[in-house]
């Protein structure tokens, strides 16, 4: 049996989701326009952020940032529980407005030091998730445990010495590579000549370390930056050219595919 129990509210997401015998092409590769915090419960399984592959045990803490990639890798058929937070960059400005508590996310290179061993929080989530609450106690249970989670890990997080790193590996070049000329006019032919490889290995590489082929990873981050821009303030048409899309009919179309809802709707909202 699978059991899903999630809520909106406001801006914010929950979920807690248990799939007895997960499906590993049901775990789509994700980019979001907001962060997460994902609790790992039970399962066999992996997550992959960017180049970076993370082995999950129970007490496995995830965060990512906004644009930042992720996916799952299911291992093995066994029962397979987690919870998720999604929140915006935002969420605590009111009383945060240095982020301080977003450092986390802020300050790391992409995919890079994303997992936090963090048993004995499963009590938090069941709260967050309870049912039963209403839409107000849920807001208030949201606050303040959310607080608390990312004070937390900003203390695991300073724990560690802060020291820049490069990733070595084939697969983390080429992702890094990718991410620093995302907005550029780019084809996946000519990322594989770069890396001196045919097109089909370099997609092979590329979809293994990430979860995506490249085309799909260059344009769900272009999408989720595209909208950011446009709820800030800029047209659609200029969020489009100045995320790498050429046509905007395609642009229009992958949009409304990709958020359920066209890039004017979204205009002006802030």
């Amino acid at each position: 049996m699978n059991i899903l129990k999630e809520y909106y509210i406001g801006e914010n997401y929950i979920r807690y989701a248990v799939s007895d015998t997960p499906v590993p092409h049901d775990f789509n590769f994700h980019v979001h326009d907001k962060c997460e915090i994902y609790y790992f419960i039970e399962g066999k399984a992996q997550s992959l952020i960017e180049a970076s592959v993370y082995d999950l045990r129970k007490g496995s803490l995830m965060i990512m940032r906004p644009g930042e990639a992720h996916s799952i890798r299911i291992l093995e058929q066994e029962r397979y529980a987690r919870y998720a937070v999604n929140f915006p960059m935002s969420f605590f400005d009111a009383f945060d407005p240095k982020r301080t508590l977003m450092r986390p996310y802020t300050e790391r290179e992409l995919g890079k030091e994303n997992m936090f061993f963090m048993p004995g929080l499963e009590s938090i989530f069941e709260e967050i998730t309870a049912e039963g609450l209403s839409e107000y106690d849920r807001s208030v249970v949201l606050n303040t445990k959310l607080a608390y989670l990312l004070d937390q890990i900003n203390r695991e997080y300073f724990k560690k010495d802060r020291q820049k790193t490069t990733s070595s590996s084939f697969a983390g070049q080429a992702v890094g590579y990718v991410n620093r000329i995302i907005f550029s006019d780019i084809s996946v032919a000519e990322l594989a000549d770069r890396f001196y490889m045919s097109k089909a290995s370099f997609c092979r590489m590329f979809k293994e370390a990430t979860g995506a082929t490249p085309w799909e990873y260059i344009t769900a981050k272009r999408l989720v930056a595209a909208r950011s821009m446009i709820l800030a303030g800029s047209s659609a048409g200029e969020a489009a050219e100045k995320c790498g899309f050429g046509d905007y009919s395609s642009f229009y179309r992958a949009y409304k595919k990709r958020f359920g809802t066209s890039p004017y709707s979204s205009e002006g909202r802030k």
